[in-house]
C-alpha cells in the first residue's frame, strides 16, 4: 500500500473509469499516462487554499495498470480540490517527453475545474511555483432532470443564434441578477424565446484559460475572451458560474439547458477539440503536455520538441490516435448523455482529418467515430470545415451526417449584396442549398450552415458600415483578424450621422439576412446583428471582454424596427415549409402538386439571364411543399438603378406582398393578415432591394 499523508486511507483502486468518480466507499482517481515512471495525487480543501491538506504518493507495483495510474481515497467528500503531479524522462526533442515532478496537472477528466490559483503569466516569468495550477474537483451532486431530455427538431427546421454566454449579458443594462453567467442567460430566455430561433450555438463553455493571450496584450488589461483555449474538456468554464467555488458548474449549466429546453430552445456547444491551452513549446504545462505530450499532441518527425501548429495557437491535437480519439468521443457523449446538449460545432474541424505528421487522411477514425457514434446519433454535428494551415473540406468534409460552416454561401452573398456583378449563377446556388457542393456525394441541403456573418469577422452593421479593420485595441498593430472582409461601408467610413447613409446601411443589413432566411439549408444568426450591434470595425474581438465585444441591450429600444423586421423573418421562414426542404430544388413538380418546386426569373418571367456577365438581378418562384402552404415569388435587384420586375400570372392566385427591404418600417415587413394585394402585372423594386410576395 502506498503511504499516505494526512487523515485519509488509501486503497489501490481501479483504472476505469477515468477522473474521480464518487462511490460507496470514497472517491476512484484515475488518469492516462504511459510513460510516467511515478505519480502524485494534491488534495486541497478548496479553490483558495494554499496547501494541500494531503499528499498521496502512488505505488506503480499496485497503483498502475497498463497506462493508468489509479487509487481510491477512503470517505473523501464531495467538494474536495485535486490536481496531480507526473514524474518521468524529460525529453522533448527525441521521444516529445516533457514530465516535469514539479508541475502540478489538471486532471483531463475533472467534471469540474477552479482557477483561483492560477496565473499563467507569473509562470511564463517566474517558472514553476508551489502549488500555482488550476484544480479539479470531486464532484457528486445528484440532479433531478425533471424529465428533460435532448430535443430532437428536424434539422431542416433549425434556425441556429450564435450566443457568446459573458458578452450577451455582461454589459451593465442587461438588467439580469447574474450578469456573464449560464444563470444569466436564462433570464434572456423570453428574449430569445420572441426571437423564433430554435437553438442557441454557445462559443466555447468549456473550461478555458481566460489568461492565454500575448504578453503585451496581458499588460494592456486584455484576456481570452471568446474561450477558444480550452484545458478542461469535461468541466463547464468557472468564469461563467455564479459559484464555482463551491462546485456548482454542472448544476448551473444544467439548470440552463433545462430552462431553454422547457422554451422549446436546443443547445449546441463550440467545442475546441483541434489546441489546448497549452500553446507551443514555450507554452506552460496544464494537462496534457504533463501526462502524456508525445501521445496528445502532433510533434515534428525529426525534432519532437517542435508542435506542428495547423491551428494558428501554438500546437494540434493528435485526434486521430487511438488514446486521443477516445478521449474526444467520450467528452462529447458525457456532454450529450450527462448535460443534455443537443450537438456541437467544432472549431477548425479540419485539423481534426490530419494524422500525426499532418497529413490529411481519406477517413479519420475520430470524425467517424462521431458521426457513427450510437449516443450523439441525435445530436448535430457541425465542422467548421477548414483549418488554419490551407486545409479547405467546405464540401468535401469526411462523413455524411457531418453539417458545415459553408464560407461559400458567406462569401458569395457577401459580395452579391455589396453590388459585385457576375454572380447570379452562383446566388442561385446557394439560395438552392449549395447543391454543387453537397449533392453529388449525396448530401442533403441541411448539410448547409448557412450565415453572412459569425463571431469572426464583421458583425452585420459593421460589414455595412467599414471597408476595412479597425483592430488596433487589440494591441497586435492592426495585424490580427482577416483583411479579406467582403464589406462595403455605402460610402463613409465608420459612424455617420449622414441620413442617406444610414438609410442605405439599414437596407443593406435587411437584404443579407432576407436572402439568409430565404435560402435552403440552415440559417445561421450571429447575437446582436437583429439590433445591429457594432464592434466599432474591430473584426476580431476576440480579446475584448468589454463593451466592444459585448451585448448591448440598449439596442434593443434604438433599433426595435430592425428587431421586428428579424423576428418576422423568422416567422416567414418558419411558416413556408418550402424554405425548410430536405431535397435540393430540381424545377420539377413534387409532393403531388402540378406546380415546379423552383422556377428561375429575371427582370422578366422565365428568363434568368444567366450569362450576362453584368447581371446584379434575380427572381424566383418557390412552390409549395405542402397544400396548406402560400407560395412565394422572390424579386432581387442588387444594382444600382430601380428594376421593373414581372410578377407571375396564374387564374387561381393572388400575391401580396410581404416584404421590402427598401420600405421603412413598418410596411418593410407586413404580416400575412395585414398585406395588401398586388394588382398589377409588374412591381418596381427599388435599388440594392429584395421584395417577397406570398401567394395564395
Amino acid at each position: 500500500m502506498p503511504v499516505s499523508q494526512g487523515s485519509y486511507r488509501v486503497r489501490s483502486g481501479r483504472r476505469y473509469p477515468p477522473g474521480a468518480t464518487v462511490e460507496d466507499d470514497g472517491v476512484n482517481f484515475s488518469v492516462f499516462s504511459r510513460h510516467a515512471t511515478g505519480a502524485e495525487l494534491l488534495l486541497y480543501e478548496g479553490a483558495d487554499s494554499e496547501e494541500p491538506f494531503q499528499i498521496i504518493r502512488l505505488d506503480p507495483r499496485v497503483n498502475r495498470t497498463f497506462f493508468s495510474w489509479h487509487l481510491l481515497v477512503v470517505d473523501l467528500p464531495p467538494g474536495t480540490h485535486y490536481t496531480w503531479r507526473m514524474e518521468g524522462p524529460n525529453d522533448p526533442h527525441i521521444h516529445g517527453w516533457r514530465f516535469d515532478e514539479r508541475i502540478e496537472l489538471v486532471d483531463p477528466w475533472a467534471r469540474g475545474v477552479n482557477v483561483s490559483a492560477w496565473d499563467r503569466w507569473r509562470r511564463q516569468r517566474e517558472g514553476v511555483i508551489d502549488h500555482d495550477s488550476p484544480r479539479g474537483i470531486v464532484l457528486a451532486e445528484e440532479y433531478n432532470w425533471e424529465g428533460d431530455t435532448p430535443l430532437r427538431l428536424a434539422s431542416e427546421q433549425t434556425i441556429i443564434y450564435e450566443v457568446h454566454v459573458g458578452g450577451f449579458t455582461r454589459h451593465p443594462n442587461s438588467g439580469v441578477r447574474h450578469p456573464g453567467t449560464f444563470l444569466g442567460l436564462i433570464e434572456k430566455i423570453p428574449y430569445l424565446k420572441a426571437l423564433g430561433i430554435t437553438h442557441i450555438e454557445l462559443m466555447p463553455v468549456m473550461a478555458f484559460d481566460e489568461q492565454d493571450v500575448p504578453e503585451a496584450g496581458w499588460d494592456a488589461g486584455l484576456r481570452n475572451f471568446w474561450g477558444y483555449s480550452t484545458f478542461g474538456f469535461f468541466s463547464p468554464h468557472p468564469g461563467y458560474c455564479v459559484t464555482p467555488e463551491q462546485g456548482t458548474h454542472r448544476r448551473e449549466f444544467r439548470d440552463m439547458v433545462k430552462a431553454l429546453h422547457r422554451a422549446g430552445i436546443g443547445v449546441i456547444l463550440d467545442v475546441v477539440f483541434n489546441h489546448t491551452s497549452e500553446g507551443g513549446g514555450e507554452g506552460p504545462a496544464l494537462t496534457f503536455k504533463g501526462f502524456g505530450n508525445e501521445t496528445f499532441y502532433c510533434l515534428d518527425g525529426i525534432d519532437k520538441g517542435i508542435y506542428l501548429d495547423f491551428t494558428g495557437c501554438g500546437n494540434t491535437v493528435n485526434a486521430n490516435h487511438p488514446l486521443v480519439t477516445h478521449f474526444i468521443l467520450d467528452a462529447l457523449e458525457y456532454w450529450v448523455r450527462e448535460m443534455h446538449v443537443d450537438g456541437f460545432r467544432f472549431d477548425l474541424a479540419s485539423a481534426m482529418a490530419r494524422d500525426a505528421d499532418g497529413r490529411p487522411m481519406a477517413n479519420p477514425p475520430v470524425l467517424w467515430e462521431i458521426e457513427l457514434s450510437d449516443t450523439l446519433a441525435a445530436s448535430k454535428i457541425i465542422a467548421e470545415a477548414w483549418d488554419a494551415a490551407g486545409l479547405y473540406q467546405v464540401g468535401s468534409f469526411p462523413g455524411y451526417r457531418w453539417m458545415e460552416w459553408n464560407g461559400r454561401y458567406r462569401d458569395t452573398i457577401r459580395r452579391f449584396v455589396r453590388g459585385d456583378t457576375g454572380l447570379v449563377p452562383e446566388v442561385a446556388t446557394r439560395l438552392s442549398g449549395s447543391s454543387d457542393l453537397y449533392q453529388a456525394n449525396l448530401r442533403k441541403p441541411t448539410n448547409s450552415i448557412n450565415f453572412v456573418t459569425c463571431h469572426d469577422g464583421f458583425t452585420l452593421w459593421d460589414l455595412v458600415s467599414y471597408n476595412r479593420k479597425h483592430n488596433l485595441a487589440n494591441c497586435e498593430g492592426n495585424r490580427d483578424g482577416t483583411n479579406d472582409n467582403l464589406s462595403w461601408n455605402c460610402g463613409v467610413e465608420g459612424e455617420t450621422q449622414e441620413i442617406e447613409v444610414l438609410s442605405l446601411r439599414q437596407r443593406q443589413a435587411k437584404n443579407l439576412l432576407s436572402l439568409l432566411f430565404l435560402s435552403q439549408g440552415i440559417p445561421m444568426l450571429l447575437a446582436g446583428d437583429e439590433v445591429l450591434r457594432t464592434q466599432k470595425g474591430n473584426n476580431n474581438v476576440w480579446c475584448q471582454d468589454n463593451t466592444l465585444g459585448w451585448f448591448d441591450w440598449s439596442l434593443v429600444e434604438t433599433n426595435a424596427t430592425m428587431l421586428r423586421f428579424v423576428r418576422g423573418l423568422i416567422a416567414l421562414r418558419k411558416r413556408h415549409p418550402s424554405l425548410q426542404r430536405r431535397h435540393f430544388l430540381s424545377g420539377q413538380s413534387v409532393s403531388g402538386s402540378d406546380l415546379p418546386d423552383v422556377t428561375w426569373h429575371g427582370e422578366k418571367i422565365g428568363e434568368p439571364n444567366w450569362d450576362d456577365p453584368g447581371n446584379q438581378v434575380l427572381a424566383f418562384t418557390l412552390g409549395p411543399a405542402n397544400s396548406d402552404e402560400a407560395m412565394l415569388h422572390v424579386m432581387v435587384n442588387m444594382s444600382s438603378g430601380a428594376r421593373r420586375f414581372e410578377i407571375p400570372s396564374t387564374d387561381d392566385l393572388n400575391w401580396y406582398l410581404a416584404l421590402d427591404t427598401a420600405r421603412a418600417a413598418p410596411t418593410d415587413l407586413i404580416e400575412p393578415s395585414a398585406q395588401t394585394l398586388v394588382e398589377s402585372s409588374a412591381l418596381l423594386v427599388r435599388s440594392r432591394s429584395l421584395m417577397v410576395l406570398e401567394g395564395r
